[in-house]
């Protein structure tokens, strides 16, 4: 990298830096390319260089965070061996706990409530946006094939219920059924729920919110892993997780 490049990196980072700080003073609908250039001593004019405009000093914001929670959880989820299922699922939904904790107007930016007059480029967010649910999935499978599923609810599941979701390419090539990813979507629901409920401070008054999370963990477990005595036969997992992005979407939130 030349000089030119490296000082226009260095600006673009500060421009990140600051922006976070306007993120949790302002909110994500009070970020101003003004406001940013005047912290940094810059002529407004002057910041248009390094970034087009809000919608895309936002979309970058939205970016790195999805890309540092997806770190975060990979981090976590690497650690535990292939075969453990029930650690693997634990490990991701710890680590989104403390990544949301220890950044929470970066969760506030990609999981609250939608940027007024904004709409996220799918073709930049959508894969950041969907890493997570992407190694959900990949456990999903792997518990499939270790016949480590719960049994299909008696009353079934309308097709519709799901829509297409299944045709998507995160799915190809996976044992995922339209009950199964019904059942990861309402564990996601239910995790995502237990982290915002806290971070927004939606409970009340929880003497231990730690231990509150660690059991939605556990239920948000059951509804997608049969206990491991209870699977019908013994069965070795080799995970087929690959965590890539995806070109096109839209990941909702923001």
């Amino acid at each position: 990298m030349g000089v030119r490049q490296e000082r226009r990196a260095a600006i673009e980072a500060d421009i990140i830096r600051v922006a976070r700080q306007h993120l949790a003073t302002y909110g994500a609908a009070g970020l101003s390319l003004r406001s940013v250039a005047k912290e940094l001593g810059m002529v407004s004019s002057g910041i248009y260089r390094y970034v087009a405009s809000r919608d895309d000093l936002l979309t970058r914001l939205i970016v790195r965070a999805y890309t540092s929670l997806a770190e975060a959880a990979a981090s976590a989820h690497s650690a535990v061996p292939a075969e453990d299922l029930d650690g693997r699922w634990n490990a991701i939904g710890r680590a989104m706990r403390e990544w949301a904790l220890a950044n929470p107007h970066d969760f506030a930016l990609i999981y609250g409530s939608p940027v007024p007059d904004y709409a996220a480029p799918g073709e930049l967010t959508i894969g950041p946006g969907t890493a997570v649910q992407g190694m959900l999935v990949r456990l999903l499978d792997d518990a499939a094939r270790a016949g480590r599923l719960p049994d299909p609810a008696p009353d079934g599941l309308p097709g519709r219920a799901v829509g297409d979701l299944l045709t998507d390419d995160l799915f190809a090539g996976l044992e995922v059924d339209a009950q199964s990813l019904a059942r990861g979507l309402s564990a996601w629901t239910l995790l995502l729920g237990a982290v915002t409920s806290e971070l927004f401070h939606q409970l009340g008054p929880i003497d231990d919110p730690g231990a509150l999370f660690e059991w939605h963990l556990a239920r948000a477990r059951d509804l997608v892993l049969r206990p491991a005595a209870d699977r019908p036969q013994p069965s070795t997992v080799q995970s087929t997780a690959v965590y890539t992005t995806r070109p096109s979407g839209d990941p909702g939130g923001a």
